[in-house]
Protein backbone atom coordinates (compact mmCIF):
# COMPACT_ATOMS: atom_id res chain seq x y z
CA UNK A 1 0.00 0.00 0.00
CA UNK A 2 1.18 3.23 -1.07
CA UNK A 3 1.66 6.30 1.59
CA UNK A 4 -1.36 8.08 0.12
CA UNK A 5 -3.45 5.00 0.46
CA UNK A 6 -2.89 4.55 4.32
CA UNK A 7 -3.32 8.04 4.22
CA UNK A 8 -6.94 7.57 2.79
CA UNK A 9 -7.28 4.17 4.72
CA UNK A 10 -6.23 6.07 8.40
CA UNK A 11 -8.63 9.44 7.01
CA UNK A 12 -11.66 6.99 6.29
CA UNK A 13 -11.09 5.24 9.84
CA UNK A 14 -10.85 8.78 11.62
CA UNK A 15 -14.41 9.49 10.40
CA UNK A 16 -15.90 5.84 10.68
CA UNK A 17 -14.81 6.25 14.35
CA UNK A 18 -15.87 9.77 14.88
CA UNK A 19 -19.25 8.93 13.42
CA UNK A 20 -19.58 6.32 15.97
CA UNK A 21 -18.45 8.37 18.70
CA UNK A 22 -21.35 10.52 18.01
CA UNK A 23 -23.97 8.44 18.01
CA UNK A 24 -22.62 6.75 21.70
CA UNK A 25 -23.12 10.91 22.45
CA UNK A 26 -26.09 10.73 21.41
CA UNK A 27 -27.22 7.42 22.83
CA UNK A 28 -26.00 8.78 26.40
CA UNK A 29 -27.93 12.19 25.92
CA UNK A 30 -31.50 10.63 25.57
CA UNK A 31 -31.02 8.21 28.23
CA UNK A 32 -29.90 11.26 30.42
CA UNK A 33 -32.80 13.81 29.89
CA UNK A 34 -35.04 10.55 31.08
CA UNK A 35 -33.17 10.43 34.04
CA UNK A 36 -32.17 14.00 35.22
CA UNK A 37 -36.06 14.46 35.51
CA UNK A 38 -37.31 11.09 37.25
CA UNK A 39 -37.41 13.69 40.64
CA UNK A 40 -39.45 16.08 38.36
CA UNK A 41 -42.05 13.55 36.75
CA UNK A 42 -42.59 11.79 40.41
CA UNK A 43 -43.38 15.00 41.98
CA UNK A 44 -45.64 16.11 39.10
CA UNK A 45 -47.70 12.66 39.09
CA UNK A 46 -47.38 12.74 42.88
CA UNK A 47 -45.82 9.04 42.80
CA UNK A 48 -44.13 6.89 45.73
CA UNK A 49 -40.87 5.08 45.18
CA UNK A 50 -42.55 1.82 44.82
CA UNK A 51 -44.73 3.45 42.26
CA UNK A 52 -41.72 4.94 40.23
CA UNK A 53 -40.07 1.47 40.39
CA UNK A 54 -43.26 0.69 38.46
CA UNK A 55 -42.88 2.92 35.89
CA UNK A 56 -39.28 2.08 35.64
CA UNK A 57 -40.78 -1.74 34.67
CA UNK A 58 -42.31 -0.49 31.72
CA UNK A 59 -38.99 0.93 30.28
CA UNK A 60 -37.25 -2.50 31.38
CA UNK A 61 -39.72 -4.74 29.54
CA UNK A 62 -39.16 -2.63 26.53
CA UNK A 63 -35.76 -2.78 26.56
CA UNK A 64 -35.79 -6.84 26.86
CA UNK A 65 -37.76 -6.84 23.80
CA UNK A 66 -35.55 -4.64 21.34
CA UNK A 67 -32.39 -6.51 23.15
CA UNK A 68 -34.32 -9.72 21.48
CA UNK A 69 -35.32 -8.68 18.19
CA UNK A 70 -31.82 -6.71 17.70
CA UNK A 71 -29.68 -9.18 16.34
CA UNK A 72 -32.55 -10.38 13.62
CA UNK A 73 -32.87 -6.74 12.56
CA UNK A 74 -29.46 -6.02 11.99
CA UNK A 75 -29.66 -9.11 10.10
CA UNK A 76 -32.58 -7.86 7.74
CA UNK A 77 -31.56 -4.59 7.06
CA UNK A 78 -27.81 -3.81 8.65
CA UNK A 79 -26.37 -1.89 10.98
CA UNK A 80 -26.37 1.05 9.24
CA UNK A 81 -30.27 1.10 8.37
CA UNK A 82 -30.60 -0.78 11.92
CA UNK A 83 -29.05 2.46 13.42
CA UNK A 84 -30.69 5.34 11.85
CA UNK A 85 -34.48 3.72 12.28
CA UNK A 86 -33.49 3.42 15.75
CA UNK A 87 -32.23 6.47 16.52
CA UNK A 88 -34.56 8.31 14.50
CA UNK A 89 -37.64 6.20 16.72
CA UNK A 90 -35.91 6.50 19.89
CA UNK A 91 -35.97 10.51 19.36
CA UNK A 92 -39.68 10.73 18.84
CA UNK A 93 -40.38 8.26 21.84
CA UNK A 94 -38.41 10.45 23.88
CA UNK A 95 -40.52 13.68 22.47
CA UNK A 96 -43.73 11.68 23.17
CA UNK A 97 -42.70 10.84 26.12
CA UNK A 98 -42.31 14.32 27.80
CA UNK A 99 -45.53 14.98 26.89
CA UNK A 100 -46.94 11.70 28.74
CA UNK A 101 -45.23 12.04 31.96
CA UNK A 102 -44.30 16.22 32.10
CA UNK A 103 -47.78 17.17 29.87
CA UNK A 104 -50.57 14.92 30.49
CA UNK A 105 -49.10 13.54 33.44
CA UNK A 106 -50.68 10.09 32.96
CA UNK A 107 -49.07 6.79 34.53
CA UNK A 108 -50.21 4.60 32.03
CA UNK A 109 -49.66 6.43 28.85
CA UNK A 110 -45.82 7.58 30.71
CA UNK A 111 -45.38 3.77 31.27
CA UNK A 112 -46.40 2.90 27.64
CA UNK A 113 -44.30 5.59 25.60
CA UNK A 114 -41.34 4.36 28.41
CA UNK A 115 -41.92 0.79 26.76
CA UNK A 116 -41.59 2.20 23.12
CA UNK A 117 -38.31 4.57 24.35
CA UNK A 118 -36.48 1.38 25.74
CA UNK A 119 -37.30 -0.48 22.84
CA UNK A 120 -35.60 1.48 20.59
CA UNK A 121 -32.82 2.66 22.90
CA UNK A 122 -32.28 -1.06 23.47
CA UNK A 123 -31.75 -1.31 19.79
CA UNK A 124 -29.60 1.71 19.19
CA UNK A 125 -26.99 0.50 22.43
CA UNK A 126 -26.43 -3.15 20.17
CA UNK A 127 -26.33 -1.85 17.31
CA UNK A 128 -23.71 0.63 18.34
CA UNK A 129 -21.49 -1.79 20.73
CA UNK A 130 -21.49 -4.06 17.21
CA UNK A 131 -20.34 -1.29 15.55
CA UNK A 132 -18.22 0.10 17.73
CA UNK A 133 -16.43 -3.80 17.49
CA UNK A 134 -16.22 -3.13 14.15
CA UNK A 135 -14.17 -0.14 14.38
CA UNK A 136 -12.11 -1.30 16.86
CA UNK A 137 -11.35 -4.67 14.84
CA UNK A 138 -10.80 -2.56 11.89
CA UNK A 139 -8.15 0.16 13.80
CA UNK A 140 -6.24 -2.74 15.59
CA UNK A 141 -6.69 -0.68 19.05
CA UNK A 142 -8.72 -0.89 22.25
CA UNK A 143 -11.49 2.14 21.34
CA UNK A 144 -14.42 0.47 23.08
CA UNK A 145 -14.06 2.05 26.32
CA UNK A 146 -13.43 5.18 25.08
CA UNK A 147 -16.77 5.19 22.54
CA UNK A 148 -18.58 4.58 26.05
CA UNK A 149 -16.82 7.45 27.41
CA UNK A 150 -18.21 9.00 24.36
CA UNK A 151 -21.75 7.87 25.68
CA UNK A 152 -20.87 9.73 28.94
CA UNK A 153 -19.96 12.68 27.50
CA UNK A 154 -23.67 12.40 26.09
CA UNK A 155 -25.04 11.72 30.10
CA UNK A 156 -23.07 14.42 31.23
CA UNK A 157 -24.43 16.71 28.44
CA UNK A 158 -27.87 15.61 29.39
CA UNK A 159 -27.40 15.97 32.82
CA UNK A 160 -26.51 19.30 32.97
CA UNK A 161 -29.38 20.32 30.51
CA UNK A 162 -31.70 18.54 33.19
CA UNK A 163 -30.09 20.07 36.25
CA UNK A 164 -30.08 23.46 34.32
CA UNK A 165 -34.31 22.77 33.16
CA UNK A 166 -35.34 21.80 36.50
CA UNK A 167 -33.64 25.18 38.07
CA UNK A 168 -35.28 27.39 35.91
CA UNK A 169 -38.70 24.85 35.94
CA UNK A 170 -38.82 24.06 32.01
CA UNK A 171 -41.31 22.14 31.37
CA UNK A 172 -40.74 18.54 30.98
CA UNK A 173 -42.54 17.88 27.62
CA UNK A 174 -40.74 21.17 26.12
CA UNK A 175 -37.24 19.70 27.29
CA UNK A 176 -37.98 16.36 25.69
CA UNK A 177 -39.22 17.94 22.72
CA UNK A 178 -35.96 19.40 22.35
CA UNK A 179 -33.76 16.48 23.23
CA UNK A 180 -35.85 14.66 20.31
CA UNK A 181 -34.85 17.31 17.95
CA UNK A 182 -31.38 16.84 18.83
CA UNK A 183 -31.02 13.47 18.86
CA UNK A 184 -32.81 13.34 15.34
CA UNK A 185 -30.58 15.67 13.95
CA UNK A 186 -27.18 14.34 15.26
CA UNK A 187 -28.21 10.74 15.05
CA UNK A 188 -28.79 11.52 11.14
CA UNK A 189 -25.80 13.41 10.71
CA UNK A 190 -23.47 10.96 12.47
CA UNK A 191 -25.09 7.57 10.57
CA UNK A 192 -24.09 9.20 7.15
CA UNK A 193 -20.75 8.85 7.78
CA UNK A 194 -20.60 5.25 8.73
CA UNK A 195 -19.35 3.33 5.71
CA UNK A 196 -20.94 0.84 3.99
CA UNK A 197 -19.94 -2.94 4.37
CA UNK A 198 -17.87 -3.06 1.16
CA UNK A 199 -15.97 0.01 2.27
CA UNK A 200 -14.79 -1.27 5.70
CA UNK A 201 -12.32 -3.43 4.96
CA UNK A 202 -11.49 -7.32 5.83
CA UNK A 203 -12.39 -8.63 9.04
CA UNK A 204 -14.57 -6.46 10.51
CA UNK A 205 -17.80 -7.42 12.23
CA UNK A 206 -20.11 -4.47 10.75
CA UNK A 207 -23.40 -5.06 8.45
CA UNK A 208 -23.67 -8.95 9.34
CA UNK A 209 -25.52 -10.81 7.43
CA UNK A 210 -27.76 -13.59 8.74
CA UNK A 211 -25.26 -16.37 9.15
CA UNK A 212 -23.28 -13.79 10.94
CA UNK A 213 -26.04 -13.14 13.75
CA UNK A 214 -27.16 -16.71 13.53
CA UNK A 215 -30.55 -15.91 11.74
CA UNK A 216 -32.12 -17.63 9.51
CA UNK A 217 -33.35 -16.50 5.92
CA UNK A 218 -36.46 -14.38 5.59
CA UNK A 219 -38.22 -16.48 3.56
CA UNK A 220 -42.19 -17.26 3.67
CA UNK A 221 -40.81 -21.31 4.65
CA UNK A 222 -38.98 -20.07 7.94
CA UNK A 223 -39.94 -16.77 8.97
CA UNK A 224 -42.60 -18.27 11.11
CA UNK A 225 -40.05 -20.44 13.67
CA UNK A 226 -36.78 -18.03 12.83
CA UNK A 227 -37.15 -16.31 15.97
CA UNK A 228 -37.58 -19.36 17.85
CA UNK A 229 -34.45 -20.82 16.22
CA UNK A 230 -32.26 -18.00 17.24
CA UNK A 231 -33.07 -17.55 20.63
CA UNK A 232 -32.49 -21.18 21.05
CA UNK A 233 -29.10 -20.87 19.77
CA UNK A 234 -28.41 -18.08 21.40
CA UNK A 235 -29.28 -19.25 24.55
CA UNK A 236 -26.95 -22.57 23.81
CA UNK A 237 -24.23 -19.81 22.94
CA UNK A 238 -24.58 -17.99 26.00
CA UNK A 239 -23.75 -20.94 27.84
CA UNK A 240 -20.14 -21.63 26.88
CA UNK A 241 -17.70 -20.76 29.48
CA UNK A 242 -16.33 -17.81 27.57
CA UNK A 243 -19.68 -15.52 27.30
CA UNK A 244 -21.05 -17.32 30.15
CA UNK A 245 -18.43 -15.59 32.41
CA UNK A 246 -18.00 -12.52 30.31
CA UNK A 247 -21.58 -12.36 31.12
CA UNK A 248 -21.44 -12.48 34.42
CA UNK A 249 -19.40 -9.91 35.17
CA UNK A 250 -20.94 -7.63 33.01
CA UNK A 251 -24.11 -8.13 34.77
CA UNK A 252 -22.44 -6.63 38.02
CA UNK A 253 -20.44 -3.83 36.53
CA UNK A 254 -23.96 -3.11 34.28
CA UNK A 255 -26.15 -3.14 37.20
CA UNK A 256 -23.98 -0.87 39.21
CA UNK A 257 -24.61 1.80 36.25
CA UNK A 258 -28.04 1.34 36.31
CA UNK A 259 -28.89 1.48 39.54
CA UNK A 260 -26.88 5.39 39.35
CA UNK A 261 -28.86 5.75 36.28
CA UNK A 262 -32.19 5.36 37.65
CA UNK A 263 -32.15 5.93 41.39
CA UNK A 264 -28.98 8.25 42.21
CA UNK A 265 -30.78 11.70 41.45
CA UNK A 266 -33.72 10.23 43.44
CA UNK A 267 -31.69 8.82 46.64
CA UNK A 268 -29.42 12.10 46.47
CA UNK A 269 -32.82 14.15 47.20
CA UNK A 270 -34.72 11.86 49.04
CA UNK A 271 -32.10 10.47 51.40
CA UNK A 272 -29.46 13.08 51.72
CA UNK A 273 -31.64 16.71 51.71
CA UNK A 274 -30.58 17.57 47.77
CA UNK A 275 -33.56 20.14 46.20
CA UNK A 276 -34.21 18.26 42.16
CA UNK A 277 -31.38 20.25 40.51
CA UNK A 278 -28.62 19.49 43.86
CA UNK A 279 -29.64 15.68 42.83
CA UNK A 280 -29.13 16.27 39.04
CA UNK A 281 -26.22 17.28 39.69
CA UNK A 282 -25.06 14.61 42.31
CA UNK A 283 -25.67 12.29 39.21
CA UNK A 284 -24.03 14.75 36.96
CA UNK A 285 -21.16 14.39 39.10
CA UNK A 286 -21.14 10.10 38.65
CA UNK A 287 -21.37 10.20 34.95
CA UNK A 288 -18.38 12.47 34.74
CA UNK A 289 -16.53 9.92 36.99
CA UNK A 290 -17.72 7.21 34.70
CA UNK A 291 -16.37 9.42 31.39
CA UNK A 292 -13.39 9.69 33.14
CA UNK A 293 -12.65 6.00 33.74
CA UNK A 294 -13.80 5.00 30.22
CA UNK A 295 -11.42 8.15 28.76
CA UNK A 296 -8.75 6.83 30.57
CA UNK A 297 -9.44 3.22 30.76
CA UNK A 298 -7.54 2.40 27.72
CA UNK A 299 -3.89 3.17 28.79
CA UNK A 300 -4.60 2.04 32.18
CA UNK A 301 -5.16 -1.35 30.57
CA UNK A 302 -2.34 -1.84 27.98
CA UNK A 303 -0.37 -0.74 31.04
CA UNK A 304 -1.94 -3.20 33.79
CA UNK A 305 -4.20 -5.34 32.43
CA UNK A 306 -7.77 -5.76 31.77
CA UNK A 307 -8.05 -8.56 35.10
CA UNK A 308 -5.98 -6.28 37.45
CA UNK A 309 -7.40 -2.81 35.99
CA UNK A 310 -11.21 -4.05 36.60
CA UNK A 311 -10.75 -5.32 39.95
CA UNK A 312 -8.84 -1.58 41.01
CA UNK A 313 -11.46 -0.09 39.05
CA UNK A 314 -14.00 -1.53 41.10
CA UNK A 315 -12.83 -2.15 44.31
CA UNK A 316 -13.04 2.12 44.22
CA UNK A 317 -16.64 1.83 43.18
CA UNK A 318 -17.57 -0.97 46.39
CA UNK A 319 -16.16 1.95 48.56
CA UNK A 320 -18.04 4.61 46.85
CA UNK A 321 -21.42 2.92 47.20
CA UNK A 322 -21.11 2.06 50.70
CA UNK A 323 -19.70 5.84 51.46
CA UNK A 324 -22.69 6.73 49.50
CA UNK A 325 -25.17 5.38 51.60
CA UNK A 326 -23.90 6.01 55.09
CA UNK A 327 -22.42 9.36 54.91
CA UNK A 328 -24.71 12.57 56.11
CA UNK A 329 -22.51 15.43 54.31
CA UNK A 330 -23.49 16.70 51.11
CA UNK A 331 -19.96 16.41 49.55
CA UNK A 332 -19.25 13.29 50.63
CA UNK A 333 -22.17 12.17 48.80
CA UNK A 334 -20.48 13.88 45.91
CA UNK A 335 -17.23 12.48 46.31
CA UNK A 336 -19.01 8.83 47.01
CA UNK A 337 -21.08 9.19 43.29
CA UNK A 338 -17.53 10.20 41.91
CA UNK A 339 -16.00 6.76 43.35
CA UNK A 340 -19.14 4.81 42.15
CA UNK A 341 -18.70 6.32 38.78
CA UNK A 342 -15.25 5.80 38.20
CA UNK A 343 -15.88 1.96 39.74
CA UNK A 344 -18.45 0.94 37.31
CA UNK A 345 -17.02 2.56 34.18
CA UNK A 346 -15.21 -0.27 32.34
CA UNK A 347 -16.31 -3.50 33.29
CA UNK A 348 -19.32 -3.63 30.47
CA UNK A 349 -16.77 -1.40 27.41
CA UNK A 350 -14.26 -4.10 28.52
CA UNK A 351 -16.84 -7.08 28.44
CA UNK A 352 -17.99 -6.42 24.98
CA UNK A 353 -14.26 -5.62 23.58
CA UNK A 354 -13.48 -9.40 24.62
CA UNK A 355 -16.37 -11.03 23.19
CA UNK A 356 -15.87 -8.96 19.86
CA UNK A 357 -12.14 -10.98 20.04
CA UNK A 358 -13.73 -14.24 18.36
CA UNK A 359 -12.93 -14.58 14.55
CA UNK A 360 -16.04 -15.49 12.97
CA UNK A 361 -18.44 -15.24 15.66
CA UNK A 362 -17.92 -11.82 16.59
CA UNK A 363 -21.11 -9.54 15.89
CA UNK A 364 -23.78 -12.17 17.35
CA UNK A 365 -21.20 -12.55 20.53
CA UNK A 366 -20.87 -8.78 21.19
CA UNK A 367 -25.02 -8.85 20.78
CA UNK A 368 -25.06 -11.91 23.76
CA UNK A 369 -22.75 -9.56 26.11
CA UNK A 370 -24.40 -6.58 25.51
CA UNK A 371 -27.76 -8.10 26.12
CA UNK A 372 -26.38 -9.77 29.58
CA UNK A 373 -25.64 -6.32 29.93
CA UNK A 374 -28.35 -3.95 29.23
CA UNK A 375 -30.70 -6.67 30.87
CA UNK A 376 -28.77 -6.00 34.17
CA UNK A 377 -28.39 -2.39 33.36
CA UNK A 378 -32.52 -1.76 32.08
CA UNK A 379 -33.97 -5.00 34.32
CA UNK A 380 -32.33 -4.63 37.44
CA UNK A 381 -32.51 -0.88 39.22
CA UNK A 382 -36.95 -0.93 38.92
CA UNK A 383 -36.77 -3.62 41.69
CA UNK A 384 -35.08 -1.75 43.85
CA UNK A 385 -37.59 0.57 43.85
CA UNK A 386 -39.58 -1.99 45.56
CA UNK A 387 -37.08 -2.76 48.05
CA UNK A 388 -36.62 0.86 48.23
CA UNK A 389 -40.31 1.54 49.17
CA UNK A 390 -40.01 -0.37 52.66
CA UNK A 391 -36.90 0.04 53.17
CA UNK A 392 -35.57 2.88 51.86
CA UNK A 393 -33.54 3.97 48.77
CA UNK A 394 -30.13 4.01 50.64
CA UNK A 395 -30.22 0.98 52.23
CA UNK A 396 -31.71 -0.39 48.56
CA UNK A 397 -28.05 0.08 47.66
CA UNK A 398 -26.77 -2.56 50.05
CA UNK A 399 -28.11 -4.87 46.85
CA UNK A 400 -26.00 -2.72 44.82
CA UNK A 401 -22.61 -2.96 46.42
CA UNK A 402 -23.54 -6.88 46.62
CA UNK A 403 -23.60 -7.03 42.92
CA UNK A 404 -20.35 -5.18 42.59
CA UNK A 405 -18.56 -7.75 44.62
CA UNK A 406 -19.88 -10.77 42.83
CA UNK A 407 -18.44 -8.77 39.66
CA UNK A 408 -15.16 -8.46 41.16
CA UNK A 409 -15.09 -12.17 42.14
CA UNK A 410 -15.83 -13.45 38.67
CA UNK A 411 -14.04 -11.28 36.72
CA UNK A 412 -10.60 -13.17 37.62
CA UNK A 413 -12.47 -16.20 35.71
CA UNK A 414 -13.71 -14.11 33.18
CA UNK A 415 -10.18 -12.51 31.88
CA UNK A 416 -9.03 -16.78 32.10
CA UNK A 417 -11.89 -17.95 30.06
CA UNK A 418 -11.21 -15.07 27.00
CA UNK A 419 -7.64 -15.81 27.39
CA UNK A 420 -8.03 -19.52 26.49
Amino acid sequence: MSTTQSTATRGSLAVWRNAVFVVFAVSGLGFASWVSRIPAVRDGMDLSTETVGLLLFGLAIGSIAGLALAPNYMARVGTRRALLHALLAMAGATALLGFAAGTVESFALSAATLFLFGFFYSITDVVMNVEGAAVEKAARRTLLPMMHAYFSFGTILGALLGAAAARFQVPIGLHFALAGVAIALAGAVAVRFIPRPDQQGPGTTAEPGPAALGATAASPATGRHGFASRLRETLIMATEPQLLFLGLMVVGMAFVEGAANDWLPLAAVDGHGFDNAGGALVYGTFVAAMTLGRATGGPLIDRLGRRLTLTLMGSLGFVGIMVFILTNEHWTAFCAAALWGLGGSLGFPVGVSAAADHPTDAARRVSIVSIFGYTAFLVGPPILGFIGQHLGILDAFYVVAAMLLVSLLVTPRAMSARAR
